[in-house]
């Protein structure tokens, strides 16, 4: 029995502004899991079992997070 395969794509953006000469804001945005494909868990493996082969777990969808950064 095989389990699911597993595909991940993670995306950052970074956007630096310098606000004086030792000062500047930084903005990042992360997406986890970009195309929201659901990394699945191992089937059931127990051979005569009624919930043979079925997959009962799943990971975390499609995640952002949105960061602020002030340098001095």
């Amino acid at each position: 029995m095989r389990a699911p395969h597993y595909r991940n794509t993670d995306l950052a953006f970074n956007k630096r502004t310098n606000l004086a000469e030792t000062v500047n804001i930084e903005f990042r945005t992360e997406i986890f899991n970009l195309t929201n494909t659901p990394p699945l868990g191992s089937p059931n493996t127990t051979f005569g079992s009624a919930a043979f082969g079925t997959i009962i777990s799943a990971g975390d969808p499609r995640v952002i997070q949105f960061g602020l950064k002030f340098n001095f």
